[in-house]
């Protein structure tokens, strides 16, 4: 799942998810100059509080608390019923993962920046469409809010030291209103919106990716980089693997289930040195025949003939950005009939899958 939400139930555990996220990563030690700092302020509600920068364990608690890390004024109550916060973790898809660790380190710093801004992308989607809180008794009233309060932590490795680019973003319980005072976040919308966030960040990262002169196409709701052949991804994805072992052991079938299969194969992290792991990456990568230089070079000389060829329904103008997804409409478009077509309206599902096909004639 490229987006994903879960909530934090108590301040306590709010504050255990910091101390996981900002300190004990999957390796240890700088190794390179480019090693992250821990963590970074994100978000509208965050500018109002004036927190930017390195995220700090004091500053974290206090918005965890509803209290102003600067003023140490109150500005929400979160009682024991309400949760902190969320984090919605937004995660690369393999192939972009593969691509970032078997690339130069003038090249990771590209793909990074370019996973860094769509998940920015994301987050400023659900401040400006999906973000609300309430007032008045019993919350009857319910309005947009000014803001969200978020703090990015940004991890590179699976819990099996694979590549893998994923981001947790933790959305306090605390967000400013148009008017100036503070309240908490409805969750239910947040969680409505996964899908949708998860769509916006695969466009983002799509486009630019390809404007950084990247292949790519389409692969189900998602995309994927045609340079990474689809066995190599594989070899790099050992927490799948163990995941979909465990649930053909325990006949797993429900995505609940394949959650308890990864609660059963969740292991200790296993440190390791960051520039041993890049290393380590490429000697695997070798040992299965794959060279990524080759490959690259392959794309560039395929590209010249695959851009002689039109694409129905795409202007000249157009070409440039918007190959895999013509526009982040088309893909949340698609997300939606997904959804819908799980939650017992498959109708509406095959109507858009039968328009889409008969526009497709229409074109030929």
């Amino acid at each position: 799942m490229v987006a994903s939400i879960s909530a934090r139930k108590s301040v306590g555990a709010a504050v255990s998810y910091f101390k996981h996220m900002a300190h004990d990563e999957y390796y240890t030690g700088q190794g390179e100059a480019e090693a992250e700092a821990d963590g970074e302020w994100d978000g509208r509600g965050a500018e109002r509080l004036a927190l930017e920068g390195p995220v700090s364990k004091a500053d974290f608690e206090a918005a965890l608390n509803g209290i102003d890390p600067r003023t140490g004024e109150r500005l929400t109550q979160i009682g024991k019923s309400n949760a902190p916060g969320w984090d919605m973790t937004f995660s690369a898809p393999k192939s972009v993962s593969v691509m970032w660790a078997l690339s130069s380190p003038v090249d990771r710093k590209a793909i990074e920046a370019a996973h860094r801004q769509a998940v920015h992308a994301a987050t400023t989607h659900l401040e400006d469409h999906h973000a609300f809180t309430r007032r008045g008794k019993g919350g009857s009233v319910r309005e947009p809010v000014a803001g969200l309060t978020i703090a990015r932590f940004h991890h590179e490795t699976s819990r099996d030291l694979d590549p893998q680019l994923h981001t947790h973003a933790f959305i306090f319980n605390t967000a400013p209103r148009r008017d100036g005072t503070w309240g908490s976040v409805v969750s239910r919308d947040l969680y409505k919106a996964q899908k949708e966030a998860g769509a916006v960040y695969r466009e983002h990262l799509a486009n630019r990716l390809e404007r950084d002169g990247h292949a790519v196409e389409r692969h189900g709701t998602s995309f994927r980089l045609k340079c990474i052949p689809r066995d190599i991804e594989r070899a790099f994805s050992k927490r799948r693997q163990a995941i979909e072992q465990a649930a053909d052991v325990y006949g797993y079938r429900t995505p609940k289930g394949m959650e308890l299969a990864a609660l059963r194969t969740r292991q200790a992290k296993r440190p390791r040195e960051r520039t041993a792991l890049f290393q380590a990456w490429q000697a695997e990568a070798r040992t299965l025949g794959f060279d990524l230089a080759k490959a690259r070079q392959q794309q560039l000389q395929t590209a010249p003939q695959q851009q002689q060829t039109p694409e129905p329904g795409i202007g000249n103008a157009t070409k440039s950005a918007s190959r895999v997804f013509t526009s982040a409409r088309q893909m949340l478009t698609a997300i939606t009939a997904v959804s819908r077509a799980s939650t017992g309206m498959p109708g509406i599902a095959v109507n858009l899958r039968q328009r889409r096909i008969e526009r497709e004639r229409e074109a030929e």
